[in-house]
């Protein structure tokens, strides 16, 4: 009989409008590592809320080593041996390593104690980190460590990750597992969640899989291909993104030797940036979070000047232009950050339409907003990328994750622009929106439009880019066609290897 860590019956959580869990019911083990998946909106978030007592749920229970559970607040979960790792990194870039751990702990110790105690579990569990270094000087591997650092600390029984390798290279993401892995021959259970289901595949024994809300599977991964537990997450086949034959038309956006100091203390400057990219083609542009890629995004839209260089769009100097000249002349763009950049929070999405779409759209009538223009492309947008919402009207905040990314790249796909500059598209998606926003960037690029992917996930680049280079702090390596190159080859460039050093794996 396996020995079980937490038990999960009949867990119910409805919000105004929808049931975010419905009865959900499965167990951890003792020493697991089980995965969590299903498709955005499935109830992943609300689930481990409850878990980690952030969130109450209206029916069901839960026991703990054989004893009832019901934390109604993180301390709760984290003295019965609950810890939590997530997506979203909670440092202060300011404090160093060991004031960012502190101020996660009820009592942390004197910090001297705590410095000796981060370089004994960061040694312990290959997780190297420097108690004395100031975070916002870490990259994001770093970053992800101390907040694991933070986790094992408190000694947990339980460790939730939530997309943990989303700002990884493949280096760093088996760096990772070796950390897992030892875990969990000591016993921890990992309950981790993740869209990368061939990471899925090599890592966890079993795996939950969720659907609007209810639990709908359960399989072992290494005997599931990434494919059948795609089509378990969304209850159907989908099809794989396809690039159509074409031949790279004209240049539709050069850069040359675009130089911009780092926006804030702990940004990143660019160096003498230089590519081209043409009709019916897409590059990508790769790198570890922190390397550049707000910053080329933002100073390609204009909004931050670039003191340096020059960008010509289908031929047209427009370095001096801002950001709504470059929209109008065909240059869209999709940031990183989509709550608070790619879309105001309490404003609705026929609202985050009008942001960026009006003019394009044609939604002024005699300089007042037309809002049944305004209205139709909203809808549009949420039925063609199948934005899972109560409607045009809802806030953008109130969306889930994947859900709001979904919406603000269909947003800029969808107004046909010569030139499209989107970092991260299918951040935190599920396997079947990746796959149609995927095709929709080549879809864009087949009709000639000319894209440029800014991502840390390498399948992603491999999959749907023409050429490819990578970002390493502020630097962009010599671009290279996509077919010289594998998985090994764009980490290594990544990770700032020189093209001798690439050259020498491709031998």
């Amino acid at each position: 009989m396996v020995d079980t860590l937490l038990s999960i019956s009949g867990l119910t959580k409805a919000y105004p409008g929808v049931v975010a869990n419905d009865a959900v019911s499965f167990d951890i083990a003792k020493g697991e590592i089980h995965a969590l998946l299903g498709e955005n909106g499935a109830g992943k978030s609300t689930l481990v809320k409850m878990i980690f007592g952030l969130v109450a749920p209206d029916k069901g229970s839960m026991t703990w080593d054989g004893a009832a559970f019901a934390p109604t607040k993180p301390s709760d979960a984290r003295r019965a041996g609950v810890a939590m790792v997530f997506q979203h990194f909670s440092l202060f870039d300011a404090l160093n390593v060991a004031e960012n751990v502190a101020l996660g702990m009820e009592d942390p110790p004197k910090p001297r104690d705590l410095a000796r105690q981060i370089r004994e579990v960061s040694e312990t569990y290959g997780l190297p980190l420097d108690p004395f270094r100031t975070v916002g000087t870490l990259s994001a591997g770093e970053r992800q460590r101390v907040e694991i650092i933070r986790c094992l600390l408190q000694e947990p029984r339980l460790l939730i990750m939530d997309e943990p390798t989303s700002v990884l290279t493949p280096q760093e993401v088996e760096i990772l597992f070796e950390t897992l892995r030892k875990l969990k021959s000591e016993g921890t259970s990992i309950l981790y969640i993740s869209h990368k289901l061939e990471e899925i595949r090599a890592l966890c024994d079993e795996a939950t899989i969720l659907r609007r809300g209810q639990k709908v599977a359960t399989c072992v991964p290494r005997e599931t291909t990434a494919r059948e537990m795609a089509e378990m997450m969304v209850g159907a086949s989908f099809a794989t993104p396809e690039a159509k034959p074409h031949v790279p038309g004209e240049v539709l956006l050069k850069v040359q030797d675009l130089s911009m100091p780092a926006p804030g203390a702990f940004g990143t400057p660019l160096r003498s940036i230089s590519f081209e990219v043409r009709a019916g083609e897409v590059l990508g542009l790769g790198g570890v979070a922190g390397n550049g890629q707000d910053e080329l995004l933002i100073a390609l839209a204009g909004e931050r000047p670039a003191p340096a260089g020059s960008l010509f769009l289908k031929g047209q100097d427009i370095s001096a232009a801002g950001p709504v000249a470059r929209r109008d002349a065909g240059l869209l763009s999709g940031p990183e950050e989509r709550l608070g950049h790619a879309a105001a929070p309490d404003m609705s999405l026929v609202e985050n339409g009008v942001l960026t779409a009006v003019r394009r759209q044609e939604m002024l009538r005699n300089g007042f907003i037309s809002w049944g223009r305004a209205r139709g492309f909203a809808e549009a947008v949420i039925e063609r990328f199948d934005v899972r919402t109560p409607g045009p009207q809802t806030a953008a905040r109130a969306l889930s994750g994947g859900n709001l990314q979904k919406f603000v790249v269909g947003r800029e796909i969808s107004q046909d622009p010569d030139v499209l500059i989107i970092n991260q598209p299918t951040w935190g998606v599920d396997a079947a929106a990746a796959a149609f926003i995927r095709q929709s960037l080549l879809d864009l690029a087949s009709k000639g439009g000319a894209v440029v992917v800014i991502s840390q996930d390498l399948d992603e680049l491999m999959e749907v880019s023409d050429r490819f280079g990578a970002l390493n702090e502020g630097r962009l390596s010599p671009i290279r066609p996509v077919s010289e190159l594998d998985i090994e080859k764009i980490g290594l460039m990544m990770g700032g290897a020189h093209d001798m050093e690439v050259a020498h794996v491709a031998e």
